[in-house]
């Protein structure tokens, strides 16, 4: 598998993605825009999901494209932070038509990093307005790590982060990730810098740290859990430029779970709200269904996974953190 150009999301021509953070709330948003509205599918896999407008993606609901999707920080707070990409989009005359009115679609999803150090205690809820600014600096590159969502994100024992990455398909078809790493549970095996996702590494994109010898022990034993909720849920897109319909674009988003399961041990807890957003530009005819269809949910699972990886291997430290970054702990050894 060839990553795209950028090895980001950002490579399936017509999305674009905007980041806004706040350093002192340790907390952000990242909103994905197409061009044009896109198909779109959603896949909850954890036990504790926070979401907006996700029910009207099923593949029997009317609307079968939507305008953008937010991902953010701040636990059931964050959901706000699609109204200010609602405001952004209505500003542009995007939205639903219905008679005389336009109304953006917008879906969103939120991770729980209210407790990773940040200060919380605003009096008036940031997120709408850290959703407008993300909408308003979007563009084709953007920064991975401790930007956008993943600005305070944590896992078991690192902080966590936002990811992406990409491949190029067999028929020129591409496939990829965005992902704001932020699980209960690890992404590296007990006392090492070997991120669990090292089998699927492409070109050294998360340091070429490679396997832990261990690793099949330890998948057994490696839980890392505490009574602290200091982190949780895992949320992402996967998106293609192959023209889906709404089932073959949730039927991707099923797939790439299997990713996120690779790259993190354990996931999709109780305490974590893992979910997954397909996406499909329709820019690309499919010509084998069949066949491309398995080997679109096979990429769309890889790609998840380096994502993820990318996501901790590139996050920074910042003051008052509460966790180390890998870079810290691992990066030395490594170069």
């Amino acid at each position: 598998m060839k990553p795209g150009p950028l090895n980001l999301i950002t490579d399936i021509d017509g999305l674009m993605i905007g980041n806004a953070k706040s350093d002192a709330l340790k907390s952000g948003v990242t909103v994905l825009v197409g061009d044009k509205p896109f198909v779109a599918a959603v896949d909850v896999r954890g036990g504790a999901p926070g979401t907006r407008e996700t029910d009207l993606l099923a593949p029997d609901k009317l609307v079968e494209a939507i305008d953008a999707i937010v991902l953010s920080g701040g636990s059931a707070f964050g959901l706000d932070a699609a109204s200010g990409v609602m405001d952004a989009l209505h500003r542009s005359g995007r939205g639903f038509e219905v008679g005389s009115v336009r109304v953006p679609l917008v879906s969103s999803a939120i991770v729980f990093d209210l407790l990773n150090g940040g200060d919380k205690n605003w009096p008036d809820n940031p997120y709408r307005q850290l959703g407008n600014e993300a909408f308003e600096c979007r563009a084709s590159d953007f920064a991975l790590g401790s930007h956008g969502a993943g600005t305070g994100a944590t896992t078991a024992d690192l902080k966590g982060g936002l990811g992406s990455a990409s491949v190029q398909l067999t028929d020129g078809s591409l496939v990829a990730a965005l992902v704001v790493a932020n699980p209960r549970g690890s992404v590296v095996t007990p006392g090492s810098g070997h991120f669990w996702a090292a089998p699927f590494e492409v070109n050294g994109e998360f340091g070429s740290y490679g396997l832990c010898p261990s690793a099949p022990e330890l998948l057994l034993h490696d839980t890392r859990l505490t009574d602290e909720p200091l982190a949780n849920t895992t949320i992402a897109v996967v998106a293609t430029d192959l023209e889906l319909t709404v089932a073959q674009t949730q039927r991707m988003a099923v797939a790439a779970h299997d990713g996120m399961a690779r790259a993190i041990v354990p996931s999709h807890t109780p305490l974590d709200g893992d979910l997954v957003f397909g996406v499909s530009t329709g820019k690309r005819k499919m010509n084998n269904p069949v066949g491309s269809q398995a080997e679109l949910c096979h990429a769309a699972a890889v790609c998840l996974s380096r994502a993820i990886a990318r996501a901790i291997y590139l996050a920074e430290p910042a003051s008052g953190d509460l966790l180390p970054c890998w870079q810290e702990l691992y990066g030395q050894v490594n170069s």
